[in-house]
């Protein structure tokens, strides 16, 4: 939540636990009760949505745009790091690159395919090790020789994990070498060929892990900066851009859908022989939206 003065009011970072709907409304009720608890006089002028489940939270919120996660991480960076010119943001599913010039975005690109390296991946190696993900960085900082762990696939990284227990290497040796690896897997891979030249920004969840900067600025030979609202910086973004445009009404549902049911289901069409999955929501047992389609049969018929 912003102000006219691009100030954040209120942010909330957490896990969708893999209940993107669940995850949408349990923000908006701490939002709503944050506002209520400050007694604050509040009129939300738009409302935008980005991120890999960015439409279906969009349709659900009523959001007056919905944008990438590129464009919606570079101009939130660019508010905070105007010379910025590397973006790495690693988050819970998936990884990313930003060049920027002059604040433009000129060159990009994701890990979509492979779990390497991102916060999923992390937490489950925690967990294997039986230390708290929130404990890593601050393990892998007492670290005298870390150990050198596969880090190209979560299999063989995983079983290269189990070996260099069995054959004695400390817990917070092999935590430092997994950050390594990973940092060495994602400039190999997702970065490759890629012009990174700082400023080298620093974003998403992974981020919080000092371990992982570390890594990267070892492994880079640069500095890293993590700006304020790193966790959250693609929402600050879309957030500036929604304001940018300056709506006379916004499209917002309100803060009540948190309280509402909210069901998606899918349906294939039968109608030409490209068989499109469409994607179906329901508030409240109301159809609100359909999407998926590619010539537009279904998703045109959306409520206005």
């Amino acid at each position: 939540l912003i102000n006219e003065k691009n100030q954040v009011l209120f942010s909330l970072y957490q896990r969708t636990e893999g209940n993107p709907i669940g995850a949408i409304q349990k923000g908006l009720r701490e939002l709503k009760n944050w506002i209520s608890n400050h007694n604050l006089s509040i009129e939300i002028a738009g409302v935008g949505t980005t991120g890999s489940a960015r439409y279906l939270a969009g349709v659900i919120t009523g959001a007056d745009l919905i944008k990438n996660e590129i464009t919606a991480h570079a101009k939130g960076v660019c508010f905070f790091a105007p010379d910025a010119k590397t973006v790495i943001e690693i988050g819970g599913q998936d990884s990313k690159i930003i060049i920027l010039e002059n604040g433009v975005v000129v060159d990009f690109a994701l890990n979509l395919v492979c779990a390497a390296g991102t916060g999923s991946f992390l937490d489950a190696q925690a967990y294997r090790l039986g230390v708290q993900i929130e404990k890593f960085g601050e393990i892998t900082l007492k670290s005298k020789n870390p150990t050198t762990v596969g880090s190209r696939c979560t299999v063989f990284c995983e079983s290269d994990m189990i070996h260099k227990q069995q054959i004695g290497h400390s817990t917070e040796d092999i935590v430092a070498g997994l950050c390594q690896g990973l940092a060495r897997n994602f400039l190999a891979n997702v970065a490759r060929g890629k012009n990174i030249q700082p400023p080298i920004v620093f974003l998403g969840g992974v981020s919080e892990n000092v371990g992982m900067r570390k890594a990267f600025e070892e492994t880079l030979g640069q500095k890293i900066i993590v700006p304020k609202y790193n966790t959250v910086m693609g929402a600050f973004g879309v957030a500036l851009l929604v304001k940018e445009m300056a709506l006379e009404k916004t499209k917002f549902r309100g803060f009540e859908i948190s309280d509402k049911e909210i069901k998606c289901t899918s349906f294939q069409c039968r109608g030409c022989p490209n068989h499109c999955e469409v994607i179906e929501a329901r508030i409240g047992g109301k159809i609100i939206a359909r999407w998926g389609d590619r010539c537009g049969k279904w998703s045109n018929l959306n409520p206005q």
